[in-house]
């Protein structure tokens, strides 16, 4: 049975006439000159994608990007370079070119090969190859008709579907050898739906490391445009949010962008050794409260955020960040909890072999708690149930955050009521987890269309949420009250 070791070095070495001694030759070039760590990033992706707008396919696309990437550190500097070709020749320029950065001393060794890769979290697929093209277009064309089907206020559909499979390889100085074969679809579904001349939109989506077939499994694609539907429907009944201090309990599952945001960010290595996070220096300390444990999990079977090793060849891994309140870890690549005199937890992302690791959440959520969804509405008076999320902001230094509800309702008198528009929160990361007073038990994780944004760099990520109880969160909209 071939391994992703095997495939990458098909993939990626076998084609330029390259082999591990090869690559212990580059890196030991490199480590010659006072360096504290080097390694080498190989990877190959292909990718298609597919819009079908109002019935017709107005987009198609296929790609392939390879090449590799050099780098090394030394303190806290960071030489990176790349090429676009995967032979000997550009590989050496490469790594001429990332020496500059090194310091008088004595040179790093370059340590015997360790190769392995932990069991796969998802299967070896090519998404691609997974449904021909015709299979393809029959899958947006039945999801445009589905959404039409639900309602004859729906007067446009947007259908959009995505798939790549990415071969990756690292060799580091420190004899780190690993390889990681990741496939990856996604498909999404927007609707417009007017009534009386009153126009409101939805998107709805979902996916995974996996291929097209999943979409076919209990109908999932019909099920997104059926959701996109509902949502749009919804919110041409909503009336202008209140504005004010109140109670908003946030929904299980995509609401868990809140949690990536205003708080994942902050808890990440590089953030933290700069002293730029509202969490800096506070390990041990209470952050939030209790009854509140966050975990950052790169090893789910087939989820979007997950990976079988990071892109520094660290096996991915399940880190608890908030343990019942209180602040345990950080996200780290290996270049900053080196520089902490910490360990690598997986974490070392980047967006392709053009681009730098730097440390990323994986699928970032918090743990179920003990009390039903019900009972935690029950107990609200008024405030605001928010069940989806559209834009935010966040300021990592401050912690301070903004963020959009695409779909909301009032909660009043222990009931939700009727929907809202135009309600944002406002908040304070930090002080946002001590006002937690209720936990759910019915935690969900998103479907599958995370993608998170660092320094220009984009990766997939999923995140989670139980139902969740956030007592006096300012609340922005423009209606006159509930």
């Amino acid at each position: 049975m071939s391994t992703a070791l095997d495939t990458a070095r098909r993939i990626l070495l076998d084609p330029g006439a390259l082999d591990e001694p090869a690559l212990e030759r580059v890196l030991g070039d490199v480590t010659s000159h006072a360096v504290d760590a080097a390694d080498l990033y190989f990877e190959r992706t292909v990718t298609e994608s597919w819009v079908l707008e109002d019935g017709l396919v107005k987009e198609a696309g296929h790609s392939i990007d390879q090449g590799v990437g050099v780098r090394v550190t030394c303190g806290e500097k960071t030489g990176f370079a790349y090429a676009d070709e995967i032979e000997p020749a550009a590989l050496a320029a490469a790594g001429a070119a990332v020496r500059a950065i090194a310091r008088q001393g004595r040179t790093l060794e370059v340590a015997a090969w360790s190769a392995g890769t932990p069991g796969p979290r998802y299967a070896d697929s090519d998404p691609v190859a997974s449904l021909d093209d015709r299979g393809k277009v029959a899958l947006l064309t039945a999801v445009d008709a589905e959404a039409r089907r639900c309602d004859p206020g729906v007067k446009q559909v947007i259908v959009s579907l995505s798939g790549r499979r990415s071969v990756v390889l690292v060799a580091a100085a420190d004899g780190t050898l690993a390889a990681d074969v990741r496939p990856l679809v996604r498909l999404n579904v927007t609707v417009v739906a007017e009534r009386n001349g009153r126009r409101e939109s939805a998107t709805c989506g979902g996916g995974g490391r996996f291929g097209y077939e999943w979409f076919a499994v209990e109908a999932r694609a019909l099920g997104f445009a059926r959701e996109a539907v509902r949502q749009a429907l919804v919110n041409l009944d909503a009336t202008p949010a209140p504005a004010g201090s109140m109670t908003v309990v946030l929904a299980p599952g995509w609401p868990g962008v809140l949690l990536h945001e205003a708080i994942g960010h902050g808890l990440e290595g590089d953030f933290i050794r700069k002293g730029t996070s509202a969490f800096a220096g506070r390990l041990g300390e209470r952050v939030a409260a209790p009854g509140v444990t966050v975990v950052d999990d790169g090893t789910l079977p087939d989820r979007r955020g997950s990976l079988n090793v990071d892109d520094e060849g660290t096996p991915a891994g399940r880190t608890v960040l908030i343990e019942d309140g209180i602040l345990r870890a950080y996200l780290q690549d290996r270049h900053n909890a080196r520089l902490m005199g910490s360990r690598a937890t997986g974490n070392g992302r980047r967006q392709s072999y053009a681009h730098r690791p730097l440390p990323r959440m994986t699928n970032t959520f918090m743990l179920a708690g003990p009390y039903a969804p019900e009972e935690i509405v029950a107990g609200v008076d008024r405030g605001l149930y928010a069940v989806n999320f559209g834009g935010g902001q966040v300021d990592i230094t401050s912690g301070k955050f903004v963020f959009s509800a695409s779909e909301a309702y009032l909660i009043e008198h222990g009931r939700v009521t009727r929907p809202v528009k135009g309600a944002t929160l406002i908040g304070h990361g930090p002080d946002v987890l001590t006002r937690v007073s209720m936990v759910g038990n019915d935690l969900a994780l998103d479907p599958g269309v995370g993608t998170c944004g660092k320094d220009g760099q984009q990766v997939p990520v999923g995140v989670g949420l139980p139902t969740l109880r956030i007592d006096a969160i300012t609340v922005g909209g423009t209606g006159s009250g509930a």
